[in-house]
């Protein structure tokens, strides 16, 4: 209902004639648009060096300096427990985190600042539809939406990202740099981050990798092929059926296990002609009662010695494999009867094995996308997400960066595969890596698959699969499910527990200071009050809790003393030093508990005449 946009129809002929001077800038109401960079304009239409802004290697765009605050800026926001929606709370090192990751990764910090070993991503690949990841935190992602211009006061959408739009590359930078740079704190100084990407934006986040990582810390990019047959939707275009998987480290130290074999170990004092080798320990991991398949006596063939197995641990390898060992002449026998067999390691297979870690993943170990959505469609009963990741190319990753207790986090979890990954890695080598799930907890589309099956939510969706991708892991490898840890604790991004109580003096009279007395919000649970104390004091959310009843008042207990915490409304002198005699590390009440200032000082001088080295808190 307008005439043409002129200023808009000659950038597109600007862009036809000179395509590197189209760039992206922000319109008066601050929201993203195309437009000419005069400067680089002048040089091309003269024939001498234009003097303009000074040069410097740099990815910018509109908005960078938004997202650079969005990663510094707090939030008054906390994680409550929802063991309903949990597996095995009590017992399980895993966490599935539902809500924005950019606010998660807040959260995080303290509590598993340089702790993570692996994190794995794959990001909303920018394919010109909407992704909206809502990085202003006073407002919901509804009102989002309507300020931003992309709904109407009904809700309905207005706009989409397509590639004409300023938008395509600039909200999708903004996205993803805030959470680079939260991500990077939590990395341990050898750890690593792989991130998933088509060629939309594999550039630009290279640029960007190397701005939030250095450039030292890149390690390398890894190319998938991602179907078997070439993408005939569109004859203008060459055929793109590769992603990539971009490998930096937390520093320049970070290596993959592959690229470094400890020589010096490997010798041949028997002439093997298979070459130098080692010997390895063949005991397992697992209890008979776990794994009753690896308890079996091992006997030398030649002596008629038999060997059993340690009642708690077992074997390393099946009968099978162990029958074909001793046939190639791999097992090394004691001579004594008291000793233990162990396994020839050559060197040769080894080098072979780990030194060949190329950055062309095989689809034959790794498969297609359609191998990742029958996986899932296994599990759940139909197709329920929209290009899920197959489960061994995440495996692969864990095999060669993690170990035993290693963490795994994965901030846009999605169909949950890194849980399934790690699982499945944990059933191969009988570690114990845990994971961290984050996931925003968006709808289901109506009409779709997963909304007829019941599912509310993609995070619903994945636990769902979480749980039982658990189960098919154990049963495949045929064993006992308290073998590895299968579950998760369930954990929601809720605002503060606390209550805003602050007012100035014409704000208050009388009647309202009764209600400003209490500091915490109705209806939040003493576990809620526990995981925020968690989060504030820096403590990882996976400790063991056990709720104990002393002197009449419900008391939490956290990995053994390392924290004990009463959020009662009454909590009386003699339950402090019922407390203090257990001498915690931490302990923490209910400021609103204590009957006066008096009582919560002298709770305070009980502390520091029966346990002095411990941190009294009152929220």
């Amino acid at each position: 209902m307008t005439s043409p946009h002129l200023t808009a129809a000659n950038i597109d002929k600007l862009a036809e004639l000179f395509p590197n001077v189209v760039t992206e800038t922000l319109d008066t109401e601050g929201n993203p648009k195309r437009a000419i960079d005069f400067d680089l304009l002048r040089q091309e239409l003269s024939n001498h060096v234009v003097e303009g802004p000074q040069e410097r290697y740099q990815l910018d765009w509109p908005g960078k300096r938004a997202a650079a605050f969005a990663a510094n800026a707090p939030i008054a926001k906390t994680l409550r427990p929802v063991r309903e929606e949990s597996v095995d709370f009590d017992t399980t090192k895993n966490l599935f985190i539902e809500g924005d990751n950019l606010e998660a990764l807040k959260l995080l910090q303290e509590s598993y600042l340089g702790k993570v070993k692996l994190i794995y991503i794959d990001p909303p690949y920018n394919t010109g539809n909407d992704f909206v990841y809502n990085d202003d935190f006073a407002e919901t992602a509804d009102e989002y939406l309507l300020r931003s211009g992309q709904t109407d006061e009904s809700g309905a959408r207005l706009s989409a990202n397509p590639e004409s739009s300023g938008r395509f590359h600039s909200d999708w930078l903004s996205m993803m740099y805030p959470r680079l740079k939260l991500a990077r704190n939590l990395m341990s100084d050898d750890g690593i981050i792989a991130i998933s990407i088509d060629d939309n934006e594999v550039a630009a986040l290279r640029i960007m990798g190397d701005e939030v990582f250095g450039s030292s810390a890149f390690i390398g990019a890894l190319t998938w092929r991602r179907r078997p047959t070439p993408d005939s939707r569109n004859y203008s275009r060459v055929s793109v059926d590769h992603e990539y998987v971009l490998l930096y480290g937390r520093s320049n130290i970070a290596r993959l296990k592959g690229r470094g074999i400890d020589e010096s170990k490997y010798k041949n004092p028997d002439n093997d002609p298979r070459g130098p080798w080692t010997s390895e320990n063949l005991t397992g991991l697992a209890s008979a009662d776990q794994r009753p398949n690896l308890h079996y006596e091992l006997v030398n063939p030649a002596t008629g010695l038999a060997y059993p197995p340690s009642p708690s641990r077992g074997w390393s390898k099946g009968r099978e494999t162990m029958d074909r060992l001793i046939a190639e002449g791999r097992i090394l026998w004691p001579t004594s009867p008291d000793g233990r067999p162990r396994e020839k390691k050559f060197l040769s297979e080894l080098k072979s094995a780990v030194t060949g870690f190329s950055t062309w993943l095989s689809s034959e170990e790794i498969g297609y996308n359609y191998t990742a959505t029958r996986e899932v469609r296994d599990l759940l009963g139909g197709k329920l997400f929209d290009f899920p990741k197959p489960v061994s190319l995440i495996k692969i990753l864990c095999e060669q960066t993690t170990g035993d207790e290693d963490i795994v986090l994965d901030f846009f979890a999605g169909s949950g595969s890194t849980a399934h990954a790690v699982m499945s890695a944990n059933a191969i080598d009988e570690a114990t890596r845990r994971f961290i799930l984050v996931q925003l907890g968006e709808p289901v589309e109506v009409g779709s698959e997963a909304a007829k099956a019941g599912y509310g939510s993609i995070a619903e969706l994945a636990r769902e699969r979480v749980r039982r991708a658990g189960q098919a892991v154990v049963q495949q490898a045929g064993m006992d499910s308290g073998a590895i840890d299968l579950g998760f604790r369930t954990l929601k991004i809720d605002t503060t527990n606390m209550t805003d109580v602050t007012r100035t003096p014409d704000e208050t009279d009388q009647l309202t200071l009764a209600e400003l007395e209490g500091s915490v919000k109705p209806g939040r649970s003493s576990e809620d009050l526990l995981f925020q104390v968690l989060l504030d004091w820096g403590l990882e959310l996976t400790m063991s809790i056990t709720v104990e009843q002393i002197n009449g008042n419900e008391v939490l207990v956290v990995e053994d003393g390392a924290l004990i915490a009463c959020f009662d409304s009454e909590v009386s002198l003699n339950l402090v030093r019922l407390i203090a005699k257990r001498e915690p590390l931490r302990a923490v009440f209910r400021d609103s508990g204590f009957a006066s200032d008096d009582a919560r000082i002298n709770a305070e001088q009980v502390f520091r005449e029966l346990s002095p080295a411990t941190d009294v808190k009152a929220i």
